[in-house]
């Protein structure tokens, strides 16, 4: 399957939102972004530093489950700090293959040093079809004349 574009044109589409919490944040703040914004994961950043990640599933097998409390348990206690992170320039098939490989949900872009956003594999699924959605269309034009005789 041809998946074309890179990361860039994706963040592009999406705009350029990117949400974040301190490590000194409480869960309770964290997830409650994450249900303000309708998201499913925030960046850690520190400073200007991005230093991890936490999603829902950080707050089902971290807190919840361990019968923690939310307004008392930091972020920085439960966050996934070991982050794999892409360029603007990779490519989609290149990210599609790596979150599937590492069943990995939700990957930051970084350029240099620097937060340009995240993407998750609904970004990524929904820029596929999107991809074949177009390519269709196109056959379907050329086969019905579309490309004057």
């Amino acid at each position: 399957m041809d998946v074309s574009g890179n990361i860039s044109a994706i963040l592009n589409q999406k705009g350029g939102n990117i949400f974040s919490v301190s490590p000194q944040a409480t869960v309770f703040e964290a997830v409650s972004l994450l249900a303000e914004k309708n998201i499913g994961a925030v960046l850690v950043i520190d400073g200007e530093k991005l230093v991890g990640l936490v999603s829902e599933r950080d707050y089902t097998r971290k807190v919840m489950l361990r019968g923690k409390r939310s307004r008392e348990t930091t972020v920085a206690e439960i966050m996934s700090a070991d982050l794999k992170t892409v360029s603007p320039r990779e490519a989609v098939a290149e990210c599609l293959r790596l979150m599937t490989d590492k069943r990995i949900r939700h990957l930051p872009v970084v350029d240099g040093e620097k937060v340009v956003g995240v993407i998750s594999i609904g970004d990524l699924v929904k820029w596929v079809i999107d991809c074949q959605s177009a390519a269709i269309a196109h056959l379907e034009s050329y086969i019905h004349g579309g490309y004057g005789a």
